[in-house]
């Protein structure tokens, strides 16, 4: 089956450029000008424009555990929504996940229900815990990521462990830091120390940024992630992990992204109920319209979609160790097909998660994802029901 998308802005992290895409049995054949080639399916594009299909790195489906928060169902359909292809599902699920076993039937669930790729994470620690790590050997066999997000690793002798275990076994390690600068100072401490395949979550802090800065250009390899929300939101007591900063930490976030301190964007999409929320949970659920936020603070700022292709899609990319983010023969097709110039409106009542838990209703934001592809298969497109 060759699919070809006709007309098309492509932009991805090595640059922009219209032409046509060609897709055949789930793989990009051709990124260039292709009048000559024949097709079972032709799309035009209308010159909106194609990029890689988004990875969010940090990301909670909840489950097992709270369906009345969100199931992986319900999670993947918005992520597909929201222009994702790939999930990288944290670990705070009930029960937590701490054994190979149930990593492996997460897995197989995403398998069975044919929406988006999933990685989930396992916990470094029983119960989300620094005293007594989980079996992080066999861990590595079936995931990329380790990571107790939703608390914080307070323990310098089992984060020193930690690092040194992602060096032996290869595999990365996603940090939730409480209180922030405290923690991520630790960390880099550590890392100088021992070395280790750092992430450092959702930075939200001015001072966050000159230190991840400063430890890059000292020659440490590490990375990092913003959240729509802490791009977007300021002065704010509405509650999420961290909080919302100043409008001097948003613009040092910014200027992060611009000089490349700041890697990656991820959503911490964080579902809960309303009464989950009026009780004083933190969370936010995002990841259907993060890419409508994101388009709409880097066009603010002049920062290129080129930037932000990078780092939606090829930087999570390298940091899994997988072959994605670019138009590149070879690459598997996921792909996402956006407007990227209309003004659009964060509805709450148009929300296809199981919770709507948001300070953003109203709000205008830019863009609207119009299909998402996966493996060359529409998984989504808008106004259409898949």
């Amino acid at each position: 089956m060759i699919t070809l998308y006709r007309n098309a802005r492509l932009i991805d992290a090595q640059g922009e450029r219209y032409g046509d895409l060609c897709i055949e049995d789930g793989v990009i054949t051709a990124c260039a000008a292709l009048c000559w080639q024949k097709a079972d399916r032709v799309i035009d594009m209308r010159r909106n424009a194609l990029m890689p299909a988004f990875i969010d790195l940090h990301c909670h489906l909840r489950d097992p555990g709270y369906p009345e928060k969100e199931t992986m169902e319900t999670g993947m359909r918005a992520a597909l929504k929201g222009g994702y292809a790939h999930l990288i599902a944290m670990a705070n699920t009930s029960p937590v996940m701490a054994t190979p076993a149930m990593v492996q039937e997460n897995h197989e669930k995403a398998n069975h229900l044919r929406l988006c790729k999933l990685t989930q994470a396992a916990a470094a620690g029983e119960s989300l815990g620094d005293d007594q790590p989980t079996d992080r050997a066999e861990l590595s066999k079936v995931t990329k990521v380790l990571s107790n997000d939703g608390k914080t690793i307070f323990s310098d002798e089992f984060m020193r462990q930690l690092l040194l275990d992602s060096t032996k076994y290869g595999f990365l390690i996603s940090t939730h830091c409480q209180p922030e600068r405290k923690i991520v100072e630790r960390d880099i401490n550590l890392l100088r120390e021992v070395g280790g395949n750092l992430h450092i979550g959702h930075i939200s802090r001015a001072e966050t940024v000159e230190m991840v800065r400063r430890a890059k250009a000292e020659g440490l390899q590490l990375t990092c992630e913003v959240t729509p929300h802490h791009l977007f939101g300021w002065d704010s007591d509405y509650k999420v992990n961290p909080p919302l900063r100043t409008r001097a930490d948003v613009d040092a976030l910014i200027e992060g992204i611009k000089d490349g301190t700041i890697d990656c964007l991820a959503t911490d999409h964080a579902p809960h109920t309303p009464a989950d929320k009026a009780n004083g949970m933190a969370g936010i659920s995002n990841i259907e319209h993060a890419f409508q936020i994101y388009l709409k603070v880097f066009q603010e700022n002049n920062i290129p979609l080129t930037r932000l292709s990078e780092m939606l899609s090829l930087a999570p990319a390298k940091r899994l160790g997988i072959k994605a983010g670019l138009f590149l023969p070879g690459y598997a097709a996921n792909v996402t097909a956006l407007s990227v110039e209309e003004e659009s409106e964060i509805d709450t009542m148009q929300m296809i998660s199981r919770s709507h838990n948001t300070p953003f209703h109203g709000r205008k934001v830019m863009g609207r994802v119009l299909r998402t592809v996966i493996d060359g298969e529409t998984r989504y497109e808008y106004n259409t029901a898949i």
